[in-house]
């Protein structure tokens, strides 16, 4: 009797788990940081941040299998807002990173798992933070606000 309400405890816990682990996957998260260090900036720096615009960086692998998916929401994503943008916005940059070959500004930007994707603003500060899939939607919700041309504001809602 004892080893069933073991296991039931144990099968309870991993639930619990799983069910955690599913409420935050793909999410797009704000991200708050301190200005970024001297370490940080330089490694940013050599993939490309800060660009002209905004720029959406993933993290992947070869051996990643939910990485191609994020490849796709992003290349539709970015296709949408060519689309949507005013002609004069920034475009944003999209910037995949092979874990293997990038470790130090994984390890910088605390890159726990595969896939994860950061997006940053112009200035190369990092806004939204996504671990696992992230929806076009959210993605497109974070990078519009990025796009506006400098010293634009955003539109008024009536």
């Amino acid at each position: 009797m004892t080893g069933l309400v073991v296991l039931a405890v144990a099968l309870v816990a991993t639930v619990v788990v799983a069910v955690l682990i599913r409420s935050r996957s793909g999410k797009v998260r704000a991200t708050t940081t301190a200005p970024a260090a001297d370490t940080r900036r330089t490694l940013l720096g050599e993939v490309g941040i800060p660009a002209a615009g905004p720029a959406i960086v993933h993290f992947s692998a070869d051996w990643c299998g939910p990485c191609a998916a994020v490849r796709r929401v992003v290349a539709g994503t970015l296709a949408t807002l060519d689309d949507r943008l005013p002609r004069d916005a920034d475009r944003p940059v999209d910037i995949e990173l092979d874990i293997d070959e990038n470790p130090a500004l994984a390890r910088e930007l605390g890159v726990l798992s595969l896939p994860t994707t950061f997006v940053f603003d112009r200035a190369g500060e990092q806004r939204f933070r996504v671990s696992g899939v992230p929806t076009a939607s959210d993605l497109e919700q974070a990078l519009v606000p990025l796009c506006r041309p400098e010293g634009s504001h955003p539109e008024e809602t009536r």
